[in-house]
């Protein structure tokens, strides 16, 4: 019997508008594991569900036993052509993981000029989007960007499944940040069979997404680059810096070359780039950047005898909890002062998001929290975010649970 799939309606909710629009190709991208075969086939069942023909849907995963010889546009075309025969009034075509074909734009634009098909494709890098498909598709496509599970889902899949779930929210924040939000995980029986599959996400990810797409000519070294970005996360980094500490160990290496490696991990969505903003000058600092993982089990891949640094460990999670929301994310700073995340949803409403681990431990500690969002003048709503269960009431400014937030589901305005 085929399993129920969870439901992830942060984005079933996006895509649900545009499962009838024919003139428009969905594009579902994220790193690999991330969930988005599933949510295809979600989509692809709530179509049915709501009276569509199910021979109408064409689904071709290409990584699958069948579908894997299928390397060219007109292979693909052959195929598309060969399954929608015979099918009357709308057809909804789902090619899971496209970029497998080289060259398909031209084709898959033709299909969707023909007005004949609703068109959803998944992919697990930032090439999908350059490129070929950019020029022939402007317009006429909408991307939406699956998360690994963001800390809510992590613990209402657990429940739809009817997993354990710990009454210390604490103790599921731990495993949260230490296994990851690949959904696959949560079925895996211990740790050790959870590190090895992040191996192979990591592994695959290398094959699949950059060593088939860009010439890596010294694998040692970008995975030096590689490592350091992970376990630097939430830190503002300097490729000058990495630079620097490279040639120190006798790596020779140039800022160009440093540059282009993360790039690549950028690419192939391991890590996210997230941008200064200074709200006095209205501009962003290109040379001060942070990155964040887009699963935290990458963390525990690279350094894996590490203790948690909780600080930026925390970063991380409300990130991906804000991504998966579908806000833009940027760091802030306010004269000399740093706010972690400032916050902008699609209607231009922006909040302001402090992230620690605990407040109540000094004043002096407080004190920092509170400063830079004291410092910002305008009256969207401002966020201090720990694991405190004690909650401290200071200017308006709105101080919760990280845990309970999240567990609640809730927006930041």
């Amino acid at each position: 019997m085929k399993k129920k799939l969870y439901k992830r309606e942060n984005y079933l909710s996006r895509i649900r508008p545009f499962y009838h629009e024919n003139d428009l190709i969905k594009v579902i991208t994220g790193v690999r594991r991330s969930g988005k075969s599933s949510i295809m086939q979600m989509i692809s069942e709530e179509i049915v569900e709501g009276g569509v023909n199910p021979n109408n849907i064409i689904y071709i995963d290409l990584d699958k036993r069948g579908y894997t010889k299928i390397k060219t546009p007109d292979a693909l075309e052959e195929l598309i052509d060969k399954l929608s025969k015979g099918i009357k009034g709308t057809k909804y075509l789902f090619i899971d993981e496209i970029q497998n074909v080289k060259d398909f734009e031209r084709m898959i634009n033709a299909f969707r000029a023909e007005e004949d098909y609703s068109i959803f494709i998944t992919g697990s890098n930032s090439y999908l989007l350059s490129g070929e498909l950019m020029t022939h598709l402007t317009g006429r496509y909408l991307e939406f960007e699956v998360f690994p599970l963001n800390f809510y889902e992590y613990l209402d899949m657990k429940k739809f499944y009817k997993m354990p779930v710990d009454g210390n929210l604490s103790i599921e924040l731990e495993h949260y940040i230490v296994e990851g939000g690949f959904p696959r995980t949560l079925f895996l029986p211990d740790i050790a069979a959870k590190k090895v599959y992040i191996s192979e996400i990591v592994d695959e990810i290398f094959k699949k997404d950059i060593k088939k797409r860009v010439k890596i000519k010294n694998v040692e070294v970008f995975n030096l680059v590689r490592d350091y970005i992970i376990n630097n996360y939430g830190a503002t980094t300097s490729i000058n810096n990495i630079v620097k500490d490279l040639n120190k160990n006798g790596i020779a290496i140039q800022f160009r070359t440093v540059a282009k490696y993360i790039q690549h991990l950028i690419d192939a969505k391991i890590i996210y780039e997230c941008g200064r903003f200074d709200m006095k000058s209205r501009k962003m600092f290109q040379n001060e950047k942070k990155y964040y993982l887009a699963d935290l089990s990458f963390a525990q891949f690279t350094n894996p005898n590490s203790k948690i640094n909780y600080g930026p460990a925390l970063e991380n999670v409300a990130y991906l909890y804000a991504k998966s929301k579908n806000y833009d994310v940027s760091v802030g700073r306010i004269g000399a002062l740093e706010c972690d995340f400032i916050l902008k949803d699609l209607f231009l409403n922006y909040s302001y998001v402090q992230v620690a681990y605990t407040i109540l431990s000094s004043e002096d500690t407080e004190n920092r929290e509170y400063a830079p969002l004291e410092k910002i003048q305008d009256n969207f709503p401002k966020y201090v975010l720990t694991t405190d269960f004690l909650i401290q009431k200071r200017n308006g400014i709105i101080h919760a649970n990280l845990m309970k937030f999240m567990e609640e589901n809730r927006r930041f305005n």
